[in-house]
């Protein structure tokens, strides 16, 4: 609870005030249905709805004070609830995440945050960076697509995104980190929500750079509003980890950002901070050896694949950044753990292995397929997902990528939305050269994808699941349905024993 005077909050920009000027407020909310007494209402425009639709019935539920971009309605409505305060603004979402900071007091501004975004890499660096702080002492909770972790566990907690939460939810997550008693906070940063400003008014002590290729055009419609929303984070943030091998942003930042600066590269040679080089694969992870500031170690940690090396190392640079050294950070290194569902081995009887990854970009899955094919296999089952809530046009780039690189590949569907499943099979189906190949087969939900790529498996052969879930549900017509993987996986072998 906490008595807000609106003309006095930091960052929002207020054009007028319909009745009371304070009001004492018990919690947030954007939608009008999780509105309680004292509620603070911010009428916000969906993707599907207005929220100045919804203010009367906010209202009805206990809302003390409405923000909102409509001067004339809110003029209006505050003839009808003079004891309710209206906020007409300039930006409502930029008022939601400064309203949230004030609200949550300054939770971000408490702990060690570090903000991650690329197209490719963010959940796995996220977990990277959160796993190597608590090894090296730091009680570290994330936020990001696999859900949000404490330093102790994995939170229940129902996000109202996918992968960045909104504001509301972000500053109280915040809080409760800082309450737990965690010390950083490392999250994933979409560029639809660095555009849609949820982290509007925080400034990380970290911002980490991946990579960028194509991705999100459904919501961005060009390739220039989706590197500018990316390129935001590092208005926002104290100091920077740059891939310098990335051309389709790495230059950039490099020209650009203006605050310490931290670059990692995997190309021997390379004038970045931190080189990785010698990758070696083994059963059990990658050795390979670190160049930094003229000197050289050898690490090995449990992670697959020279993406992932090149993960690794924008962790093992924040850590750097923090104040540790190479000799304390190899020693912990290999106890490094990942997230779920990025390269997640699952091992099966005959052996079989069963790789969970959430590859669902054209580059992702390529890197991908690359890393998996060079493990000892038998045949290499593929399954890839056309994705209802995202860009139709990438799906038959998926297809392109995986065609001749599998022995038998299962095309099927990720979150339908509100399209016909089919509809999306179809898409994929379109970037093969040859879609009447007989190993190329379909599956019009995950579930049933997932059965036909476990069925098609052999002793000693690979299965590979790509795409996945968020939340452990798919999104149909605006449910989320609940699913995994892992659960289908077992249930599977347990009937096959």
């Amino acid at each position: 609870m906490m008595t807000i005077r609106f003309d006095q909050i930091k960052g929002v920009v207020v054009k007028e005030i319909y009745g009371p000027n304070e009001q004492m407020v018990s919690s947030l909310a954007f939608h009008s249905g999780r509105v309680s007494v004292s509620s603070l209402f911010f009428s916000i425009k969906g993707a599907q709805e207005d929220g100045h639709h919804y203010i009367e019935e906010a209202i009805s539920n206990g809302a003390s004070a409405v923000i909102g971009e409509n001067s004339e309605q809110l003029t209006r409505l505050s003839e009808s609830y003079p004891s309710c305060t209206f906020i007409v603004v300039e930006d409502v979402r930029n008022a939601m995440a400064h309203m949230s900071k004030h609200f949550y007091n300054h939770a971000d501004e408490q702990i060690f945050t570090v903000g991650i975004t690329g197209t490719n890499g963010k959940t796995t660096v996220a977990a990277y960076v959160r796993s190597l702080l608590m090894l090296l002492g730091v009680p570290s909770g994330s936020i990001g697509t696999t859900g949000i972790w404490s330093s102790q566990e994995k939170w229940m907690y129902k996000k109202s995104t996918p992968t960045t939460p909104e504001a509301i939810d972000l500053h109280q997550i915040f809080r409760d980190f800082k309450e737990a008693g965690d010390e950083a906070a490392v999250m994933e940063v979409s560029s639809i929500a660095l555009d849609q400003k949820r982290v509007e008014g925080m400034l990380f002590d970290i911002g980490i750079h991946t990579n960028f290729s194509e991705e999100h055009l459904e919501y961005h419609k060009t390739i220039d509003h989706y590197k500018a929303s990316k390129m935001k984070l590092f208005e926002q943030s104290r100091q920077a980890v740059v891939n310098i091998d990335d051309e389709g942003m790495g230059k950039d930042l490099i020209h650009s950002y203006k605050g310490p600066l931290l670059t990692y590269s995997l190309i021997p040679g390379s004038e970045a901070d931190l080189i990785g080089t010698g990758i070696e694969i083994t059963e059990e992870g990658s050795m390979f050896t670190i160049q930094y500031r003229n000197k050289t170690f050898r690490v090995f940690t449990p992670v697959f694949g020279a993406f992932n090396v090149a993960n690794v190392l924008s962790a093992i640079a924040v850590a750097l950044m923090r104040g540790y050294t190479m000799d304390e950070v190899a020693a912990v290194l290999p106890e490094l753990q990942g997230p779920e569902g990025r390269f997640q081995i699952i091992e099966v009887p005959d052996r079989t292995k069963v790789i969970l990854d959430y590859a669902h970009t054209p580059v992702a899955l390529d890197r991908l397929v690359e890393e998996v094919r060079k493990m000892k296999h038998g045949r290499l089952i593929t399954m890839i997902a056309g994705i209802g809530i995202r860009d139709f046009s990438k799906m038959p780039k998926m297809a392109a990528t995986i065609e001749g690189r599998a022995d038998e590949v299962i095309v099927t569907v990720d979150h339908p939305g509100y399209h016909n499943p089919q509809t999306i099979v179809d898409q994929v189906m379109k970037g093969f050269k040859e879609p009447n190949a007989g190993n190329i087969h379909h599956a019009l939900t995950r579930q049933e994808g997932v059965r036909r790529s476990l069925m098609l498996g052999q002793a000693g052969d690979i299965i590979l699941l790509t795409g996945g879930c968020m939340n452990n549900a798919q999104i149909i017509k605006g449910e989320e349905v609940p699913h995994s993987d892992e659960d289908i996986i077992h249930e599977h072998y347990l009937q096959s024993k």
